[in-house]
C-alpha cells in the first residue's frame, strides 16, 4: 500500500523544483523561480558538468546564466 500523498500528480511533478540540474537537457522548457516568483522562462541551452550553472534562452532574448548558489529554483515548464 502506498503512503498517503506519496504519488505526485502530473501537474505537481512539473511544479516540483528540479534538484539536480544535471538531469536537464538542451531544449527542455524551464521556469526560473526566485522568492516564489517566476523571473525567467525559456529553453535550456547548456548545463555545466557540475550541475551548478545553467544557461537558458528566453524567447526573443539573449541567453541568461543562473547559478544554483544564488538560490534560484528550476521547474520544468
Amino acid at each position: 500500500m502506498k503512503a498517503r500523498g506519496a504519488v505526485l500528480t502530473r501537474r505537481e511533478a512539473h511544479q516540483a523544483p528540479v534538484e539536480n540540474w544535471g538531469v536537464l537537457r538542451a531544449g527542455d522548457a524551464v521556469e526560473i523561480v526566485r522568492h516564489a516568483q517566476v523571473i525567467a522562462t525559456g529553453e535550456v541551452e547548456e548545463v555545466s558538468l557540475s550541475g551548478n550553472v545553467l544557461w537558458i534562452v528566453p524567447t526573443g532574448h539573449e541567453r541568461q546564466l543562473f547559478l544554483k548558489s544564488e538560490g534560484v529554483l528550476v521547474r520544468r515548464a
